[in-house]
């Protein structure tokens, strides 16, 4: 495998370098399976931060205010945002920091640590990154059991798991950042 982003057609051109998430055109959802696994509830956080470095070890950064969670449901909001689930008066943030990222083409596979509700979890992603008018597009999809980060909450186990993880990034190159 390839340490940087080099060999397709669509990343071609991808320059090494520190790159910063824009917050206006990207997007970070949940959807988790409830009422016995018949319904999907799917929400979204309205701030985060994220950088992409690519080097000779590609190292990705996301942090994302939890507080900020939105399921168009102002009551259930507020239930997890509680002690039941991301506890954020304690636990303000939620982090995912890669330890191994390897590039082939326009796919990045990423290991790192999932940080949630005072918890740490192992996570794998698999990504995809393309170049747009100069900027890194970048899409990702993983799976993470909330169990695991002590959000147990589930009258008579209504709520399944696991809960997929879905990011869409559009990177910007960070001004400064070596070319």
């Amino acid at each position: 495998m390839s340490s940087h982003l080099i060999n397709s057609p669509n990343t071609r051109s991808v320059d090494q370098g520190r790159w910063r998430l824009d917050p206006a055109r990207s997007c970070v959802e949940f959807h988790v399976r409830n009422f016995y696994g018949l319904q999907t509830v799917k929400g979204r956080f309205a701030s985060y931060d994220g950088t992409l470095e690519l080097g000779a070890r590609p190292v990705v950064l996301l942090t994302i205010d939890a507080a900020s969670l939105d399921t168009d449901n102002a009551k259930r909001d507020k239930h997890l945002r509680s002690a039941d689930f991301f506890d954020v008066e304690r636990h303000p943030h939620i982090r995912f920091t890669s330890s191994i990222a390897t590039a082939d083409g326009d796919s990045l596979k990423l290991r790192g640590q999932l940080d949630a509700a005072g918890k740490q979890i192992p996570l794998e992603l698999d990504a995809t990154v393309r170049i747009v008018d100069g900027e890194l597009d970048l899409e990702a999809v993983t799976y993470a059991d909330q169990r695991e980060l002590g959000m147990t909450w589930s009258p008579l186990g209504m709520v399944r798991a696991p809960s997929k993880l879905i990011v869409r990034a559009r990177l910007v190159r960070e001004e400064g950042a070596r070319r």
